[in-house]
């Protein structure tokens, strides 16, 4: 949590960074009423993915990317400055992240193994496997599995359209709220389609996990109070809901639906 003093700091630097380019239709004042959002998503990732980089980093970065909206937002079109800037101060804050390696080769393999292991129990019994179940096929530990479902959730995170993964951006797409083209919608409609099937076909446990994540807007730690269960088991849960999901949209993806 910054001290009003790192906040002081931050506004500063933001204004003084923005200065020069008066000639937007984005004021100062802007700029400092959405400097909470440079937390709000830092904290997100934070959370979410327990980078190398420190919390400090990731909001220098973030509030780059929001002074770099203001400079760049063309009121002209139809997109909101708010939107925008989310979108921005994200993907600075993904660039900062894409110099740190997150997943191993080694563990890169055990995935993609884990995933056609995984979407054959679903074809098989109509349901994801269960941690337990998808353990035992693949010869590995509890603890092997949540490291694995770690490494999917990373890759998700930090690729900004799953180049190389072969699959949507599964984040940006649970939570998406109007920000896409509208020679995108069609497809998006579908993708949503394909991916409440899904989510239905979740264990429970994760999908309370994924509704009340993405559709209430709950943290980890309110989703634990409201689960009676500890923030860590939350993390699991959410990281493997990820990972049974990427395998669904995965064979959407390559299906061309």
């Amino acid at each position: 949590m910054l001290t009003p003093c790192g906040k002081k700091h931050l506004k500063a630097v933001a204004l003084r960074t923005y200065s020069g380019h008066r000639k937007q239709s984005v004021g100062d004042e802007r700029i400092v009423e959405l400097l909470p959002m440079v937390q709000s998503i830092a904290q997100r990732v934070v959370t979410y993915l327990k980078p190398p980089l420190s919390f400090g980093d990731l909001i220098s970065a973030g509030t780059i990317g929001l002074v770099k909206a203001a400079r760049d937002f063309d009121p002209s079109c139809r997109a909101e400055f708010k939107t925008y800037a989310y979108i921005r101060i994200k993907g600075a804050i993904l660039d900062e992240l894409r110099g740190w390696s997150f997943v191993s080769v080694n563990l890169h393999r055990q995935i993609r193994r884990a995933m056609q292991v995984s979407r054959e129990i679903t074809d098989q019994t109509g349901a994801a496997p269960n941690d337990n179940e998808l353990a035992e096929k693949l010869e590995i530990t509890i603890d092997e599995l949540h490291k694995m479902f770690e490494g999917v959730r990373a890759q998700q995170f930090v690729s900004m359209d799953g180049a190389g993964e072969n699959m949507p951006l599964l984040g940006s797409t649970l939570a998406s709220a109007g920000t896409i083209t509208p020679d995108k919608q069609i497809e998006h409609a579908e993708l949503i389609d394909s991916l409440t099937d899904a989510i239905k076909l979740l264990p429970e446990k994760q999908r309370q996990v994924v509704l009340l994540y993405y559709q209430q807007n709950l943290t980890m730690k309110q989703i634990a109070d409201v689960l009676e269960v500890t923030e860590s088991r939350i993390s699991q849960l959410h990281a493997g809901a990820i990972f049974n999901l990427s395998v669904r949209l995965r064979q959407w993806k390559n299906n061309g639906k």
